[in-house]
């Protein structure tokens, strides 16, 4: 079963998302906080964005157009950068600091999908663009150059914004904004015609027009540099250049993108993820979730599956259901299926409850929990009407098996999800996946420690599979050939566990204790202005983007 990218996207849903700002509620104006930064002297910060369309990092650092690659030598750069979910969704991620998980935009209209899932009661939330804290904060003009007029539309609290129809015409009016505006603090600069390129031939390094598209738009980046430092004032002022992609390439199937941050004084160094991230369950709040499979994951009466998980208890608490799609346990009342925490000890309950099927049916696995990463494995095995086996497993190896037959349907409208709900939690997870079959126990013995998923042998039958190590945002990304992306919801934090690896992930050769870590996305581009010019990230504004200079400031605070 092949699912769209976007079709993907679609089914988020608001309610397990953080709220910021409700849309057509009056912004309060807080008092005007500032970075406590050592500065040495007086020139006055300034930031230009430049955002490539289409352009993605792989076919960048392929091509290695000559500015880009002249910038480099001062600058920290990623060429992995987490894509963006559209051209819209990517330049919203890039303006507000948000991830998609959090602003909810797709479509070229810039405006925030509704109502995801079907209940009427979705909330709608609206994050601020970086030009609406700047102006807030600093005295300067701002301006936005696009062809692209529902990017112009959605930046409209900028000051300067010239209508352009071409990308010469973007490079032509950046300059001329460069040479006549000397109060201007932030510009942000967007080039379309790389997108435009691809999709004749691709959107490659080896297709000769994109790669032409690419290196004409260097150019221009090129001719916009040397505009700048032309600047009458360019002596005392101090400019970060943010050299950036909404995605790599289409808006329909987009890829990952790079970003530069770039300035005279900065060392070279490429920013890398380095060893395992992921994300710790510890208290009920933090949940990932499918908020709408249509009906993906319900498996009735008398379909075959598998379900495995890699996961790492901490403490040995009671209780909490951590996987599953069930409704609340309610004495001996429910609707699905869930692993249940006791202890050290997991258990697999069914029931059918909802659907005139019978109460819970447990299956203890004592002592199983403790002492590190395992991986837990669940096979449902329909034989006939009256015999449905359900069959658990721990690190490949048949734990306990039982007849779940008597639930009926478990069909429930609830989200598959992992978190610690009917109680608390202290957990790790990772490379859940999910299959349409129930495998044999050779199998599974067989893949425990398998690296690839790709390479499984039921890999035909995967309908989700989320490694859960993405490190940054809020999407867990869905590497099956069907299936949907997960949600993170709540005050989720990426934990960096080094080469303490589950045994479906590889340990990171390179990785150093103590390294620091980058994961790069779209919302650093906001973090990192707002650091820059001096404008304290406040909690309020729900931005995940990472502000990472000020980690390098021994570099420009002389």
């Amino acid at each position: 079963m092949k699912i769209s990218n976007k079709f993907k996207y679609y089914s988020a849903l608001a309610l397990f998302i953080p709220l910021c700002f409700a849309a057509c509620k009056k912004y309060n104006n807080p008092d005007a906080i500032y970075e406590d930064l050592k500065t040495s002297n007086v020139k006055q910060r300034k930031v230009l964005i430049i955002g490539i369309d289409g352009l993605g990092g792989a076919e960048l650092q392929a091509i290695a157009p000559t500015n880009f690659t002249a910038m480099q030598k001062n600058g920290k750069y990623s060429f992995t950068t987490i894509k963006g979910v559209s051209d819209a969704g990517g330049w919203v991620s890039l303006l507000t600091g948000t991830g998609f998980a959090k602003h909810q935009i797709l479509d070229d209209n810039f405006e925030r999908l509704q109502d995801r899932d079907g209940t009427g009661h979705t909330s709608i939330t609206s994050y601020r663009n970086v030009l609406d804290y700047i102006t807030q904060f600093k005295t300067v003009k701002t301006g936005v150059v696009t062809p692209w007029a529902n990017l112009r539309k959605y930046l409209s609290n900028t000051d300067l914004a010239p209508v352009v129809s071409s990308d010469i015409a973007v490079k032509d009016s950046t300059i001329a904004l460069l040479n006549a505006q000397t109060n201007l603090g932030a510009l942000i600069v967007n080039f379309r015609d790389v997108v435009a390129a691809g999709t004749n031939g691709g959107y490659t390094a080896s297709n000769a027009t994109y790669k032409a598209s690419v290196n004409k738009t260097d150019g221009y980046v090129g001719d916009i540099l040397t505009a700048l430092k032309a600047r009458k004032n360019y002596a005392n002022e101090d400019w970060l250049i943010i050299l950036t992609s909404n995605h790599g390439g289409s808006s329909a199937a987009p890829t990952s993108g790079f970003m530069l941050a770039y300035h005279p004084l900065l060392s070279q160094l490429e920013l890398k993820k380095t060893g395992f991230t992921t994300i710790n369950f510890k208290t009920s709040a933090i949940t990932a979730i499918v908020p709408n499979d249509n009906g993906l994951y319900n498996m009735a009466d008398n379909k075959d599956f598998t379900v495995q998980m890699q996961t790492k208890f901490n403490t040995a608490n009671n209780y909490p259901q951590f996987l599953g799609k069930s409704t609340l346990l309610n004495g001996s009342t429910m609707t699905g299926w869930f692993w249940m925490q006791e202890g050290n000890t997991w258990n697999l309950e069914f029931g059918g409850s909802g659907n005139g099927g019978g109460g819970k049916q447990q299956l203890q696995m004592s002592g199983v929990l403790a002492n590190g990463w395992h991986t837990l494995t669940m096979t449902v095995k329909y034989v006939n009407s009256t015999t449905r086996t359900a069959s658990a497993y721990v690190d490949g190896v048949l734990k306990n098996s039982y007849n779940v037959s008597a639930s009926k349907s478990i069909n429930t409208t609830e989200p598959l999800k992992v978190g610690a709900f009917g109680g608390e939690s202290d957990f790790y997870a990772a490379n859940l996946s999910v299959f349409n079959t129930a495998l044999d126990a050779t199998t599974i013995a067989n893949n425990v420690s398998l690296k690839d998923i790709s390479k499984h042998p039921n890999y035909a039958n995967l309908i989700g599979f989320w490694a859960i190590d993405e490190g940054a945002e809020g999407i867990l990304g869905n590497k099956a050939p069907g299936g949907y992306n997960m949600f993170l919801g709540g005050q989720y934090k990426w934990t960096p566990l080094g080469i303490d690896v589950p045994a479906g992930t590889t340990a990171d050769p390179t990785y150093v204790q103590g390294a620091k870590s980058f994961v790069s996305t779209l919302g650093d581009a906001t973090a990192l202005s707002l650091y820059w010019m001096n404008i304290k990230i406040l909690n309020d504004y729900g931005i995940d983007g990472n502000p990472f200079l000020n980690q390098f400031e021994l570099e420009f605070l002389k």
